[in-house]
């Protein structure tokens, strides 16, 4: 009430003044025909008369806002359901990194079957957003051509290459250092949007960037568990992640495509599915000679089956 009440009086002193106040060649003007004179009265009254109700429109889209934000936050300057859903997302990001750790060392770390469990990671992702598609009244599928699958891979393949990189990270040296490399990521992002995509940074963002990186530098001094193969795993996964997100944003600029893919979880499922089916050559070249081992080995440890179905 008091801000619109506040824009009212700036709107009317403003006009008031474009009414009334003289200019400095206010003696050549009056000396003007009367064809040429200062518009009537009744045209200032009606500017005045717009200006209000484009700054009550104004006042109510704002009041609106703030109504809506009130009352996701039940009462308080605060959106409540954002912050509950990006803390089960930090408990669940939490449960995933301890499971995973859990498979990696049942199916026998960094020299076992790194890349095979991160495909399968990606395979089931892949079954569930399937599901979803064809159960009723779930999630419409999405309507996409050839041409948009096309598009989609590199930014798949990043997604790929980001998620196998981290699982091998996570296989080769603790949880909490893998993490702690992973954090860099967005000084990965901002280089790579400066320097290639030419996506100018804001100087805010460019500042932010040293505590990270100095954040990551320390931790990494400390940690007693350091592996050389850990860090190298982290950091390509942190530019795979980077590329896919300038990927991302490209893509996005295709006309339709937001509309023929449908949501931003069918966008995630087809990724997916997409970044499954191109993680499966690397794990044959890799490790298809011991898929035999690996089979059995699923068959008989219950932490592989457990860890590697719960993520």
């Amino acid at each position: 009430m008091k801000l619109s009440i506040t824009l009212a009086l700036a709107a009317l002193s403003s006009s008031a003044c474009s009414a009334f106040a003289l200019s400095p060649n206010h003696a050549v003007r009056s000396s003007l025909t009367k064809s040429n004179a200062a518009p009537p009265a009744f045209i200032h009254q009606a500017k005045v008369k717009t200006s209000d109700v484009s700054l009550s429109a104004t006042s109510t889209s704002i009041s609106a806002d703030s109504k809506a934000m009130t009352t996701r936050g039940g009462g308080l300057p605060v959106d409540i359901p954002l912050l509950t859903f990006f803390g089960l997302w930090y408990l669940g990001n939490y449960y995933y990194n301890v499971s995973n750790k859990l498979a990696l060392k049942a199916a026998g770390g960094a020299t076992g079957f790194p890349l095979t469990i991160s495909a399968l990671q990606l395979g089931i992702g892949s079954l569930y957003g399937i599901f979803l598609w064809l159960a009723p009244d779930a999630r419409n599928p999405p309507k996409i051509t050839m041409d948009d699958i096309i598009k989609m891979l590199p930014v798949a393949f990043c997604y790929a290459g980001a998620h196998s990189a981290s699982v091998f990270s996570f296989a080769s040296g603790s949880v909490s250092f893998g993490q702690i490399v992973k954090a860099a990521e967005p000084a990965f992002a901002a280089v790579l949007s400066q320097f290639v995509y030419n996506k100018p940074v804001s100087k805010a963002k460019w500042w932010c960037l040293p505590v990270v990186i100095g954040g990551v530098i320390l931790a990494s001094v400390n940690e007693l568990d350091f592996a050389w193969s850990a860090l190298i795993s982290a950091c390509i996964a942190n530019m795979f992640a980077a590329v896919k997100g300038n990927e991302n944003k490209k893509l996005m600029e295709t006309e339709g495509l937001k509309d023929r893919l449908g949501s931003v979880g069918n966008q995630f499922c087809v990724t997916s599915i997409l970044g499954f089916l191109l993680s499966i050559p690397f794990v044959l070249w890799k490790e298809g000679s011991k898929l035999g081992q690996f089979v059995d080995l699923f068959k008989s440890s219950t932490a592989l089956k457990t860890n590697l179905i719960a993520r």
